[in-house]
């Protein structure tokens, strides 16, 4: 990633309503392919568990999480609970919408109403669900409901700044790198440096209209491979 540089932005002063000071409600966001369901230990940990720990390409999502993997089905479903009741994070599980089946999970973190400010985060998609529409349609409900339901006025995006997967998820989705924060946190005995990104609200509407246009079936084959580049689509140039 040496050759990414922060997206130009005006720095301004200028006035601003206050935001609705909205915070997000453990509510069903749902799409055509996918559901976002609050987190409920009771009803998805089981299948959370096989689907984060079946294979070896699943054990493989927690490389750069703060967390996990949890072997032991008790020992994840403990930590689940502990998801489940905290205020912040709000943890959703990521179901497909035909089966109800989960298939991973995503919340809303460091959450500021007073000032407009939240993030995505904790974001893991079991290996089928990888690099499909219903990945890309799961953090686009959750940006949709942030930016546009509830007005928040800047979304974020952190990552270990190792993790190519998920820098490169975040410019897709057109999010705009600010910058590394070196040894910003320490994680599982390792340093990490933290890469930066976000989206702000007057960037937001050309990003979802780029990302509805993605969307469309008319943009998929028969064998559900997009015909345009999201990352195209998205990109915006000063």
């Amino acid at each position: 990633m040496n050759d990414e540089v922060p997206f130009p932005r005006r720095v301004n002063g200028d006035a601003v309503k206050a935001p609705p000071g909205l915070i997000p409600a453990r509510t069903v966001l749902a799409g055509s392919e996918i559901r976002l369901e609050p987190l409920d230990p009771a009803r998805h940990a089981a299948a959370l568990h096989q689907a984060g720990h079946g294979t070896d390409a699943a054990l493989h999502i927690w490389d750069y999480l703060p967390y996990g993997p949890f072997l032991a089905e008790d020992a994840f479903r403990a930590y689940l609970r502990d998801c489940a009741a905290a205020f912040d994070p709000i943890h959703f599980a990521i179901c497909d919408g035909a089966t109800g089946r989960p298939a991973g999970m995503a919340s809303f973190m460091d959450i500021q109403p007073k000032t407009g400010v939240i993030e995505i985060g904790g974001i893991w998609f079991a290996p089928a669900l990888q690099r499909t529409r219903g990945a890309t349609e799961a953090l686009f409900l959750m940006l949709a409901y942030a930016l546009d339901d509830l007005g928040y006025r800047r979304m974020q995006w952190r990552c270990n700044a190792q993790n190519a997967k998920s820098r490169a998820a975040a410019r897709r989705l057109g999010f705009r790198f600010e910058g590394i924060w070196f040894n910003h946190l320490v994680f599982k005995g390792r340093n990490r440096d933290t890469a930066w990104y976000s989206i702000l609200d007057s960037e937001w509407p050309a990003i979802r209209e780029a990302i509805k246009v993605w969307l469309d079936p008319a943009n998929f084959d028969a064998a559900g491979r997009a015909k345009r580049s999201l990352s195209a689509m998205t990109a915006i140039h000063p």
